[in-house]
């Protein structure tokens, strides 16, 4: 099962190179069912195109968003030396309005998660922490 994350951009038609529609004045991406144990494989899957392979904020659609996505490495640094590992779990579910931590072009992946499980809470939250956890270990050192 494939959910479609429609980023609102001003550009059209770049997507993860899954199949997917070309709304005008959107880019869609489709979220492709991972398996929720694998954070590597959530996060190429699903933060990549924005934040980049690399967690640095250099994805492909990033040079379409109005506001640049952060650099995920820097997340310990930019917090006094400790990972925000509430904080992210709480953008992953419930999004974000402050663009020092993702702007509202961010997708809000709890409700996505939840429909990939067909409603399981303890699916979605196991993708939301082992996704955290892996932001957590590309941190840089």
């Amino acid at each position: 099962m494939a959910a479609a994350v429609a980023l609102g951009l001003a550009v059209a038609g770049h997507t993860t190179g899954q199949a997917a529609a070309k709304p005008v004045n959107n880019i869609v991406l489709q979220a492709e069912k991972t398996s929720p144990t694998d954070g590597k494989q959530m996060f190429v899957s699903y933060c990549a195109p924005c934040h980049g392979a690399d967690g640095k904020g250099l994805g492909p659609v990033a040079p379409a968003l109005k506001v640049k996505p952060i650099d995920l490495t820097l997340l310990t640094q930019n917090n006094h030396g400790k990972f925000p590992s509430a904080h992210i779990s709480a953008v992953l579910q419930f999004g974000s309005e402050m663009p020092a931590h993702g702007s509202a072009q961010m997708p809000v992946w709890g409700p996505i998660f939840n429909e990939m499980n067909r409603g399981s809470v303890q699916a979605k939250q196991l993708r939301i922490g082992n996704l955290a956890q892996y932001i957590e270990n590309i941190q840089a050192k």
